[in-house]
């Protein structure tokens, strides 16, 4: 029991060193999605609901928005699809496998957002724990769950007029971005990305996400199939001047 809860203490020391600044990134963003909630005219408690029970990030702040315009049921829940898409290719990459038990893995799926993937995806799955990955999905719900309540609260009052609150998402995905890169510096992989973020803004710009998720992706099958292939050529060579 002691080794189990020095082991859980441990863990929560590693990933407050490591995301506590997400963490708080996402408090102060959450502030912004509380502020936004109350001045659509909803109450101040819907804002911290949506944060615990969605978790979703971007999609909370499209969903406020359509909730206040009175837009269809099917709009909404196809927006949501659409832009939560991501969530698809997320799977692919991140280290499930290292969670141990079945509703801490449960959770962890609930919880994957964009922070979490940028934070664990782009390590070495050897060197992570189920509890390094699930204090960090769990700091991140909780940051953002309480800045919502702490938004619905009084961020109407002290922050109605503070300019720049929605660039908080913005900038919290360049930093995350760049703390990726600086974990693992693939220059082609980078490159892939950009082009096609480039390229699904300039040809499907309502549906970005979505199309560059899926150009990136189709790029990564293409260039895993090139890497197999090249690796058997050599393969193949080594063992014809070997004979």
């Amino acid at each position: 029991m002691n080794d189990s809860a020095g082991e859980a203490r441990s863990d929560l020391v590693v990933a407050a060193r490591e995301t506590g600044v997400i963490w708080l990134g996402l408090f102060a963003l959450g502030i912004g999605f509380g502020v936004l909630v109350t001045s659509h005219g909803f109450p101040w408690w819907l804002a911290p609901v949506i944060s615990a029970v969605m978790f979703a990030g971007s999609v909370e702040f499209i969903l406020v928005g359509m909730l206040a315009a009175g837009a269809p049921l099917a709009a909404v829940a196809l927006t949501t699809f659409l832009v939560n898409a991501r969530h698809l290719f997320y799977g692919l990459s991140f280290p499930l496998h290292r969670v141990r038990g079945r509703l801490r893995k449960a959770y962890s799926v609930f919880a994957l957002c964009d922070e979490a993937f940028a934070l664990i995806a782009s390590k070495n799955p050897d060197t992570l724990t189920s509890g390094r990955i699930l204090w960090t999905q769990l700091g991140l719900h909780a940051s953002w769950a309480s800045g919502a309540l702490a938004g619905g609260l009084v961020g109407a009052t002290l922050l109605g007029g503070l300019k720049g609150m929605g660039f908080l998402l913005t900038a919290l995905f360049v930093v995350l971005t760049i703390d990726a890169f600086r974990e693992n510096p693939d220059k082609l992989t980078a490159a892939l990305a950009g082009g096609a973020g480039l390229l699904a803004l300039a040809l499907t710009p309502g549906s970005m996400l979505l199309v560059a998720l899926s150009a990136l992706s189709l790029a990564f099958v293409a260039r895993h199939s090139l890497n197999r292939r090249s690796r058997h050529c050599r393969g193949t060579n080594r063992a014809a001047h070997n004979a």
